[in-house]
């Protein structure tokens, strides 16, 4: 168990940083590789505080450099692969998408037999599990339902066929003759401070006179908060790495949640923002029905045009029943196997992530202060 290190892809995203931070604490870790495809420079500054505690590589490479994958898992004991493309909206291509997400874990997963590398770790998502119909209705999902997504979406579709690699890759056989070990963790939507899907909430409010949106009242999910996230892998790593506990969680996939109540997207966003003075839209919304269906029209209209012209519809039949279903699950099988029980309660995640809205809307008000002078 001495000397270890590990590698963590996507390191410089959300979720990534996080993790980053909870690692430096575990015992007899010589290092932590961070491999992602540009650091911005605020990233490169926090990490440069946490060099004094353990040596912290930063590695900028692409997920399908075969070359860069080599070096970075070269001598590396665990990979937390959390590098992927995230896109509901259909505004990254296809292909790209697709090659990241799943060839890129490929690549990874090949890289680490050759490299000899032990554990691997896969940041999945909900979304590989659904849901498939806004008529449809999960409550307390658990793993055993073996529930699967149906969207060729390729977001969704991506991180499924991605999940199967990762979890079909476990009991492989290593260069050095060991065995690799996977698992993957699927949380559910993610929130907290740097949050990127919330920062674009805020943002798109306070260029609307602080009216959040209120497109998503018919959901109802439980929603994670981004340090409890990173803490699942952290506990999942101790597991895969622990003789005892690894053969119950070898090729297994967990839901990660926590104690933040089961809600709408919507009145999470109002909750986090309400003390800014962000408040929901008041307007008429279109029933589910009806916008599932516009969304099916605006789709064809956009296949039809595509060969003269690149239409994006402002939604789609994926984003309305992801926006719009009734899809919570339980972390139990989590806490069972992987011990795991919420680094942070509810009501220190929403403090947490309140203090950091409160900092965007200041920093709003300050650039409008500047452009008035």
């Amino acid at each position: 168990m001495a000397g270890w290190s590990c590698l963590v892809t996507g390191g410089g995203g959300f979720l990534g940083q996080r993790i980053i931070h909870l690692l430096v604490e575990e015992k007899e870790l010589q290092e932590i590789r961070v491999l992602d495809k540009v650091f911005r420079p605020e990233v490169r500054e926090e990490f440069s505080k946490l060099q004094s505690k353990i040596r912290l590589t930063l590695l900028e490479g692409d997920i399908l450099d075969e070359q860069c994958l080599k070096e970075a898992c070269r001598g590396t004991s665990v990979v937390i692969h959390t590098a992927s493309v995230i896109d509901v909206m259909n505004t990254v291509q296809r292909e790209t998408i697709m090659n990241v997400n799943v060839k890129g874990t490929q690549l990874l997963l090949e890289t680490c037999v050759q490299a000899s590398v032990p554990v691997f770790i896969h940041t999945s998502t909900i979304e590989v599990a659904g849901p498939n119909s806004y008529r449809e209705i999960i409550q307390d999902g658990h793993e055993e339902e073996h529930l699967e997504t149906a969207w060729s979406s390729p977001y969704p579709y991506s991180k499924k066929l991605a999940e199967k690699a990762v979890l079909g890759a476990n009991g492989w056989a290593l260069k050095n003759g060991g065995t690799l070990y996977t698992c993957a963790l699927r949380p559910m939507y993610i929130y907290g401070e740097g949050s990127p899907l919330l920062f674009a909430h805020v943002d798109s409010a306070l260029k609307n006179n602080g009216i959040l949106t209120n497109h998503c009242k018919f959901s109802r999910v439980n929603p994670v908060y981004v340090g409890n996230v990173a803490w699942a892998h952290i506990l999942a790593l101790r597991a895969l790495r622990d003789p005892q506990k690894a053969p119950s969680i070898q090729g297994q996939f967990y839901y990660i949640s926590d104690g933040t109540p089961h809600q709408s997207y919507d009145d999470l966003n109002y909750t986090l923002g309400k003390e800014w003075g962000l408040c929901l839209d008041s307007g008429f919304s279109l029933p589910v029905s009806l916008k599932y269906w516009l969304a099916f029209l605006l789709e064809i209209v956009s296949f039809l045009l595509s060969p003269i012209y690149k239409y994006r519809p402002p939604f789609n039949c994926h984003l309305v029943t992801l926006s719009n279903s009734v899809f919570t699950f339980s972390y139990k099988k989590a806490q069972r196997e992987l011990g795991y029980e919420p680094l942070f309660t509810w009501e220190e995640a929403k403090q947490k992530t309140k203090e950091w809205v409160g900092s965007l809307v200041k920093q709003h008000k300050e650039t409008l202060k500047t452009k008035t002078h």
